[in-house]
């Protein structure tokens, strides 16, 4: 089986994914370290020499490639993965492969990201807490569409990690 960690930056994909896939005793992929290793070039290097149309082209390649898998994972998408190349609907009728949302009320998201903006290409520019929230506000309009479609949706806010995977692993067996 193939659990999809789906949802915002900084909603927990890569770090929730590790300790689910630990307690289940799955791989782990990170799909941006995927395409790093397979690239040679870190995510904002090849936006940056390559572009985004190719980046969400390999994107699309290498998420497929990983769907595929016979090997139980968990598999953390970015953020924007469900919303370009049919991406989300390849999720969704891909054999033995489940979507999970992770779901971060807008406050949170800012609250996290604000203080590690420096470390997200895409948000390092915004210099305030308004703007931030106006930009992700934004996003998450656009986006919530393609991740409401996950199989299973889980709100992470005011839960302790314990109590998401928790909540994951009983909505999954």
């Amino acid at each position: 089986m193939v659990v999809v960690l789906i949802g915002y930056m900084a909603s927990g994909k890569s770090t929730l994914g590790k300790k689910l896939a630990k307690k289940l005793n799955f791989n782990f992929i990170d799909l941006d370290d995927f395409i790093e290793r397979e690239e040679k070039l870190s995510v904002s290097e090849i936006f940056k020499i390559k572009g985004e149309i190719y980046f969400r082209k390999q994107e699309t390649i290498y998420l497929n490639q990983i769907l595929q898998t016979k090997t139980n994972t968990i598999l953390s998408v970015g953020g924007g993965t469900p919303c370009f190349g049919n991406n989300m609907e390849r999720i969704l009728n891909t054999n033995n492969v489940m979507s999970v949302y992770l779901k971060a009320s807008l406050n949170k998201l800012v609250k996290k990201l604000f203080k590690k903006k420096s470390k997200r290409p895409l948000i390092a520019h915004i210099e305030t807490e308004e703007a931030l929230t106006e930009f992700i506000g934004k996003h998450l309009f656009e986006r919530v569409q393609f991740y409401n479609q996950s199989t299973i949706q889980i709100t992470t806010d005011n839960k302790t990690k314990k109590q998401i995977i928790k909540e994951i692993t009983t909505k999954l067996f």
